[in-house]
């Protein structure tokens, strides 16, 4: 089981903690929007500028569907995250367990008491090490709380303070794939792929992100591509598979006879392969 995996059910259990959302006012005291550039990197993710406690700013993907923040190494150093606490020696990928931050800046808009997870997470490393440095992510328990416009022409974010509290996602989402509380009782979701690869998932265990590849079909795209059983899949064509349901949910966006990119980890070396799905085999 996956850091991301194992912070999934710390959130599931109630980890989410209070949040509160402010915005900057205006001369007659009423919120005030707020417009926030973006920019699009090459893998299709979008990044903001944010400032943490008041340090920054830093270079975060902006994700509404991510379920948590996550901030690397350097800005828990830079911005004191991790004063005063625990943390153990040696953990897969810097991962220091879940902080809270006294103040997440987005623009003018702003959040204060917001949980976020430590970590050097390896697919927000490659796309740092490929196209300049990214700091982590920027989710939904901070942009759910206001009503926003994208404005992909001029790269634009528009928010407009809301009165949404967003629920824990992380437990509609067990209760989604698992039953009604989370145990696996009751019903279950089906996610039907939309094209196959020719990857047979194993178990994750503990030692590190990314879905285990246990065995690769013969002559399938994933074999052609060059994935090799012992591989751990780390992205599909921009989404993270952490776990087994993430993987088998991602599959569900493929397209037959369209490329795609595959983010894995061999040996501690992060690969990105092409690979294009087919309806059958």
């Amino acid at each position: 089981m996956s850091f991301i995996r194992l912070l999934g059910c710390w959130l599931t259990m109630g980890g989410l903690g209070w949040l509160a959302v402010s915005a900057t006012l205006a001369e007659d005291g009423t919120a005030k929007r707020s417009v926030i550039p973006f920019k699009i990197l090459k893998t299709g993710h979008m990044t903001v500028e944010a400032k943490v406690n008041g340090k920054g700013p830093y270079t975060l993907i902006f994700d509404t569907g991510a379920p948590i923040n996550l901030l690397n190494n350097k800005v828990a150093k830079d911005a004191e995250l991790l004063k005063g606490k625990a943390v153990p020696f040696f953990t897969p990928f810097g991962a220091k367990g879940d902080v809270k931050l006294k103040k997440l800046e987005v623009g003018d808009g702003y959040a204060t008491n917001v949980p976020a997870a430590i970590m050097d997470h390896p697919t927000v490393d490659i796309i740092s090490k490929q196209l300049g440095p990214i700091e982590g992510i920027v989710g939904f328990p901070f942009f759910a709380r206001y009503k926003m416009t994208l404005d992909y022409r001029d790269q634009t974010i528009t928010l407009d303070p809301g009165t949404f509290q967003p629920p824990d996602v992380m437990k509609d989402m067990m209760k989604s794939l698992f039953g009604a509380d989370g145990s696996g009782k009751g019903s279950t979701k089906v996610v039907e792929p939309g094209a196959l690869l020719g990857i047979i998932p194993g178990e994750n265990g503990l030692e590190g992100s990314g879905v285990a590849v246990a065995r690769v079909v013969e002559g399938s795209p994933a074999a052609k591509a060059g994935i090799l059983a012992g591989d751990r899949v780390l992205a599909l064509h921009g989404r993270w598979t952490d776990t087994a349901d993430e993987l088998f949910m991602a599959s569900s966006y493929l397209k037959p006879g369209v490329e795609i990119t595959v983010a894995v980890q061999r040996a501690e070396k992060p690969l990105r392969l092409k690979a294009t799905p087919v309806a059958g085999f």
